[in-house]
This record gives structure tokens, C-alpha cells and sequence, in this order.
């Protein structure tokens, strides 16, 4: 039984949670996927949504093989593979049953799961949980051909990171910013190096049509990144002024902010960027439902392979 992802008819800006969105509850989950066959299967239907290919070279000359990891030889560079291989996932001894539900419960949790808890729910080590979802990760990075933001934009930056003792501001922390195209609340986020002006509007016209409207706060950093901006004083509390506000990024920061503190609780520098992208993916895709967000995911996760020593080296 192969299992096809379903086109959910749900509305452009629907948050998870809400009637227009077709879920999935665990259930359904374990129904869908009852054994390791229907994990495979599945898995298949979405990093191969065209047919099977070698990883290796591309062939499509493959056939099903007798190897007990590796389901399928190719003909032409006559290499085994199985639908890890090339991805993510691959070289993982973690079940492909597993995977999907870290995926799920990834997926649902509005603020992220926790290696900890993904630890205990699908039965790995909190290492293993913890370059799982890493590996997750990699399936949620953005798309580096995606259209410039147009119409109305929002630019806004924030800190991100840990208490210094006597620090103020963003001492300590890590510069974040981010933009939003307020007609289809599409978010694009990074890490950042400073709020400098050079840093600033590089950051901006990297992501948005010259020809749209630039809303920001008062930072001067912001001034000549695109011919038409507007902004709004918040160091004098006016936070709307006509069509000019940042209310729509700044949801964005608060709610990656109650991940931080509530889930993550501490997050090392050198993988805030990996946060950050993940949550943006996870806003971006809001409106799909359970199914599709999944399917997306094991997607992205084809051709990006991550191993533990590349993830923390210095």
C-alpha cells in the first residue's frame, strides 16, 4: 500500500490548529503507518514522487535487489541504495517508522519538540534524538531560488540568545532579521552579523523587488534599502501609522522566542541559523496540512546529507 499525500484545500494564511487545515492526529499516524514497509513505502512516494532513481548518478535503470539494507541496485554505476541514501537520513540505523513520526511530532508542535522528549516518544538515545532532528532540518531549509518578496514588506531585527551578567540590549546575543510580504505572510529569516546599515540592506534587497513598499521601525540602518519606505517611531510607542508597522514580523519573533525559552531553552550560536530556518519553514508552510507538510520535509530532506561530525565541529 503505497501512501499518496493529500492536497489539503485549506486558506492562504491559516494557522495550525485551525478547521481549515487537514490534520492528522496519532492514530491516524500509527494506522498510516503500521509497520516499516508502510514507512518505506511512503517515504518513497515522497523523495521519488517521479519514479525511482539511483542517487548515485541519477539512472533510472534500477531494479529491486536482495540486499538486507539496501532494497535497490542500479544498473549503470551498479551501486545499492535504499531511499535514505543521498539523503538526510542516510547511514541512519534509526527505522523509517521512527523517522516519520520525529517528523510528525516535529511538525505539530508549534514551538518544536525537544531532543529530550523526542527521546522518549519514539525510544533513542538524546544524542540520537538530537541529530534526528538536526537532520529534519536540512528538510526545512529554504528554497535559494525563491521569488523576492513584493507589494507590502515588513523588516524587522531582534536578538536572539543567551543572559549576560551586566550586558544590556544585544550584548552577547545573536543578530537576527527577517522579512515578511504581508499579502501571502510569507517569512524569510537569517542570522545576521550586525544591525549596520551595509548589513541591513544587504539583508533586504537580497529578498525583496525593489519595486515594493518598505515598512520598518525607526532604525536608521534601514534608510535608502529600496526606494519606498515608511516607518513607524517605537521608541516614541507608535507601533501603526497609516499601512506602516512590523506587528506581522514581530508575531513572527515572539513566537520563536517562546520556542527558545519554552522548548530549547538554550541554544548553541553556531546552530541558532538552523533554528531560525526551521521556523520559518514552519510558518511558511502553515496553511498545508499534516500530510503535505511531511511529504515537504522528506523531500527536502534528498540530496543534503549531514553527518554528526559536520554538525559539531567548530
Amino acid at each position: 500500500m503505497i501512501l499518496v499525500m493529500r492536497k489539503d484545500s485549506a486558506l492562504p494564511g491559516s494557522a495550525p490548529g485551525r478547521s481549515d487545515r487537514a490534520s492528522v492526529s496519532l492514530l491516524e499516524l500509527f494506522e498510516m503507518f503500521p509497520d516499516e514497509e508502510a514507512a518505506r513505502l511512503w517515504f518513497e512516494s515522497a523523495v521519488w514522487p517521479e519514479g525511482r532513481y539511483c542517487p548515485r548518478c541519477g539512472s533510472l535503470d534500477t531494479h529491486p535487489a536482495g540486499h538486507r539494507h539496501m532494497p535497490y541496485r542500479c544498473r549503470d554505476c551498479r551501486s545499492y541504495f535504499g531511499v535514505k541514501t543521498g539523503t538526510a537520513m542516510e547511514a541512519s540505523k534509526v527505522p523509517l517508522r521512527k523517522w516519520a513520526v520525529a517528523i510528525y511530532l516535529e511538525l505539530t508542535s508549534l514551538k518544536g519538540v525537544s531532543s529530550m522528549k523526542l527521546h522518549r516518544d519514539v525510544g533513542v538515545s538524546q544524542r540520537t534524538a538530537w541529530f534526528m532532528l538536526h537532520r529534519i532540518r536540512e528538510g526545512l531549509l529554504p528554497d535559494a531560488e525563491a521569488d523576492p518578496f513584493t507589494g507590502a514588506v515588513e523588516a524587522d531585527e531582534s536578538f536572539l540568545g543567551g543572559y549576560v551578567r551586566g550586558g544590556q540590549g544585544g550584548r552577547g546575543k545573536t543578530v537576527v532579521a527577517a522579512v515578511r510580504e504581508r499579502e501571502t505572510g510569507r517569512i524569510s529569516a537569517g542570522v545576521v552579523a550586525d544591525r549596520r546599515k551595509r548589513t541591513m540592506t544587504a539583508f533586504v534587497r537580497d529578498r525583496v523587488d525593489p519595486r515594493a513598499t518598505l515598512y520598518t521601525d525607526e532604525l536608521r540602518s534601514y534608510r535608502g534599502a529600496i526606494a519606498h519606505h515608511e516607518t513607524v517611531n517605537h521608541s516614541a510607542r507608535q507601533y501603526v501609522d497609516g499601512l506602516a508597522s512590523v506587528n506581522g514580523v514581530e508575531s513572527f519573533w515572539a513566537h520563536l522566542k517562546r520556542a527558545y525559552h519554552g522548548t530549547y531553552h538554550k541554544i548553541s550560536k553556531r546552530h541558532i541559523e538552523r533554528y531560525v530556518l526551521q521556523f520559518t519553514a514552519k510558518h511558511n508552510m502553515r496553511s498545508s496540512g499534516t500530510l503535505d507538510q511531511m511529504g515537504l520535509t522528506a523531500a527536502g530532506m534528498a540530496g543534503r546529507r549531514l553527518t554528526y561530525r559536520e554538525l559539531v565541529a567548530d
